[in-house]
């Protein structure tokens, strides 16, 4: 069996399902949800415009690249990140490619020049593929209208009101990154990996992945690595850091990575994937919460401000500048 299970959001009532939630997120900081509700013509659309994407030749791609090192929105090329590096790890740049979008109608930024800098930044969009921004906006809503749908029901697993979360995440600072993996004609370098071992920074991520050779690997209570399955029409969810600060630990956010796709596989080993990483309100405070503090407990964590914390962690990932 699966170390990830497989949940159904649709099935029981809002309390049960809450409750088979909080038991993923406190054994394993991950889940695949079914019954989510996301109209599958958003998500086809969504997927097609990607791979369009992804399809332009490098120029094209490269006319909307993060226009300098840390910038948050844009085209980052193969090679352009190390995810192990947020934790310290300085192990080569991953091979990936990517193409990320922040919020398009926020309110009006806090008093923060790092705010205006980093979640307040321009969306960058390019030429083509036709119809690749409404797409991504369309695909941006509705898994932002999801993500509110699943912070109600981890606040019901934490034993708080269904709205705990709510004026934490009403001016969300969410991004949605493209992932395209290329083919791998030439063998990686010791230690370098599609994507290195890393926990995300938010609250929660919302994953739809391909079912291809060198797939996503969550690291078990073992220390084992283990395959996240792929479920038709599902979402893999997974806990951040800043879930496991609210929660004292209780609740995990796990390491994980995308693995090279075996040196012998046949054909295309070509992988995408599309990643909505919730964060809560810039100015959101994240504090050990009341019920995830034991008689005799101490918090483990100081509190934290939301941006900030993003902004610092992204940063640390950059290895080259976009060009």
């Amino acid at each position: 069996m699966s170390l990830v299970p497989v949940i159904d959001l649709a099935a029981g009532q809002e309390r049960t399902v809450a409750a088979a939630v909080a038991e993923a997120c406190g054994r394993v900081g991950f889940l695949v949800v079914t019954g989510h509700g996301v109209p599958a013509a958003v998500i086809d659309r969504g997927w097609a415009a990607a791979r369009a994407f992804f399809d332009l030749p490098e120029a094209a791609k490269r006319s909307v690249a993060m226009p300098r090192p840390g910038y948050p929105y844009g085209y980052s090329p193969v090679a352009g990140e190390s995810l192990a590096r947020s934790l310290g790890d300085r192990r080569p740049p991953d091979l990936k490619e990517s193409f990320s979008i922040g919020p398009a109608d926020l309110t009006p930024p806090p008093d923060s020049a790092d705010a205006v800098a980093f979640a307040w930044a321009a969306n960058l969009w390019p030429a083509e593929p036709p119809g690749f921004r409404d797409a991504m906006l369309a695909y941006y809503r509705a898994l932002s209208d999801l993500a509110g749908r699943l912070m109600r029901l981890f606040a019901l697993g934490l034993d708080l009101p269904e709205d705990f979360f709510d004026s934490r995440i009403d001016r969300a600072i969410s991004a949605l990154r493209l992932l395209n993996y290329p083919d791998q004609p030439v063998p990686p370098e010791p230690g370098q990996l599609r994507a290195g071992a890393h926990t995300d920074y938010g609250s929660l991520t919302i994953l739809l992945p391909q079912d291809a050779p060198g797939g996503l690997e969550v690291q078990g209570a073992d220390s084992a690595w283990h395959a996240v399955p792929t479920v038709p029409g599902g979402f893999v969810i997974n806990l951040g850091d800043l879930m496991a600060r609210w929660t004292n630990d209780r609740w995990r956010s796990t390491l994980h990575r995308v693995v090279n796709p075996p040196p012998d596989a046949a054909g295309s080993t070509r992988r995408q994937s599309i990643a909505f990483f919730h964060q809560p309100n810039w100015d959101a405070e994240v504090a050990c919460l009341p019920t995830c503090l034991g008689p005799g407990e101490t918090p483990r964590y100081p509190p934290v401000l939301s941006g900030p914390h993003l902004a610092s962690k992204f940063r640390s990932t950059v290895t080259l500048p976009a060009v």
